[in-house]
């Protein structure tokens, strides 16, 4: 049976080190992830895309891997986007329910006014993510559709992001034949994909460690509080492993994914393992447990010190009853969690994609956690206009027979 392309979402990380493409189909038991494409990124520095033509060359082998494992053609997609250019801001808005009623205009309404801050004209809002509802001065409020009252306020987080760097995102995946549905940023997708609804709504902190950047949301009462981007990741890792060892860097990336380990105190004091040297020199054997004491576990100190004194920042030290949420490829290392947990000093668990069906077993990496949430969020998306555009034909239709009711008696 061929698959309609309607029922098709794919997401597209663009990451500092690796593109990747996640194909998901909508099925009645849900979303189930029919393919998976990969390829080792090369036109990024710090979530930013810095050449073009390696970028378009890099999405076009994703892609191409993805739909020869899923079987048909990718055309649109979700993005994902990051780097330090991205800001976060709160804000309010506030407007006078027309009939009485709550209904879609006058949410669409309420948020444009929220979102009607002063911008430089270099920047571009990317999210206006609503955090709650007011109507008539009770607070609390999830969703305001259908609900009466005559004041209708809301508090909402805006992302913003340059906007050069979204025009280059978008000429690539254009270059490629993609069309862009959405740009998506990428610790929101993530979130959706690792995070538990109880976690939200208590008090979470994401910490989503990418190649080039560290990507951070504070999710309180089941809505995002903040965003935040800290210029640092696990390539300065394997940076510092090329530096430090005086090896080349492709060996330094495959030194710190089967040598590495984020507490030093975890390794073995006697155990070695061999370095290839540069210009042509003998290979050496080396402790492992210098790799991780000198180098590898002071830099990831170093991010996660950062991470704490962003949360700080943020006001949000006393917002986190569930802790944080460690993803990213770079929380592979071993005993990252608990290195996490004993520099922020709150219970810390990593977090793998979750809530997908059909090729699940194939993303249960951190490493996808932004693809599987890119496909997520685009299929919650979905689901909430279809059913606001419901709600909306539900309160026409009644609203119709109470004034036919109302001008009959």
């Amino acid at each position: 049976m061929a698959r309609r392309s309607s029922d098709i979402i794919v997401g597209l990380d663009i990451g500092t080190t690796k593109i990747a493409a996640v194909v998901a189909e909508m099925g009645n038991g849900g979303l189930d992830i029919i393919g998976v494409g990969t390829h080792p990124s090369r036109g990024l520095k710090k979530g930013v895309i810095v050449n073009i033509d390696s970028t378009v060359a890099a999405i076009k082998q994703a892609v191409l891997e993805a739909e020869g494992m899923s079987g048909c053609e990718i055309s649109q997609v979700y993005v994902g986007i990051a780097g330090g250019h991205i800001k976060g801001i709160n804000s309010t808005g506030t407007v006078a329910v027309k009939d009485k009623e709550v209904r879609g205009s006058d949410v669409a309404e309420v948020l444009k006014l929220a979102r009607a801050i002063a911008l430089p004209a270099e920047r571009h809002v990317v999210h206006v993510l609503p955090q709650e509802y007011k109507i008539d001065g009770q607070d609390g409020v999830r969703e305001p559709l259908g609900m009466c009252g005559v004041r209708l306020e809301a508090r909402v987080h805006i992302v913003t992001a340059a906007a050069a760097a979204m025009q280059n995102v978008i000429k690539c995946c254009t270059r490629c034949d993609l069309e862009v549905l959405d740009i998506v940023l990428e610790p929101l997708a993530s979130g959706e994909a690792v995070l538990e609804e109880d976690e939200k709504g208590l008090g979470v902190v994401l910490v989503d460690i990418g190649g080039g950047t560290t990507d951070i949301a504070v999710f309180t009462e089941g809505a995002v509080a903040h965003t935040s981007v800290i210029p640092l990741g696990g390539y300065q890792i394997t940076s510092d492993i090329a530096f430090g060892l005086r090896t080349p860097p492709h060996e330094a990336e495959r030194i710190k994914h089967q040598w590495g380990c984020a507490l030093a105190s975890m390794v073995d004091p006697g155990e070695t393992f061999q370095v290839a040297s540069v210009g042509g020199r003998n290979p050496r054997a080396l402790p492992r447990q210098v790799l991780c004491r000198d180098i590898i576990q002071p830099r990831i100190e170093e991010i996660f010190s950062f991470v704490k004194a962003e949360i700080s920042r943020l006001g949000c030290d006393d917002m986190l009853a569930s802790g944080a949420v460690v993803t990213g490829g770079s929380t592979q290392l071993t005993g990252m969690a608990e290195l996490a947990e004993d520099i922020l000093g709150i219970p810390v668990r990593l977090g793998v994609p979750k809530g997908v069906g059909g090729l699940a077993d194939v993303v249960k990496s951190p490493v996808f956690s932004t693809g599987v949430g890119l496909v997520l969020y685009a299929a919650d998306q979905q689901s909430n206009h279809a059913r606001i555009a419901s709600t909306q034909a539900r309160t026409g239709f009644f609203g119709r027979l109470r004034r036919v009711l109302t001008s009959a008696f």
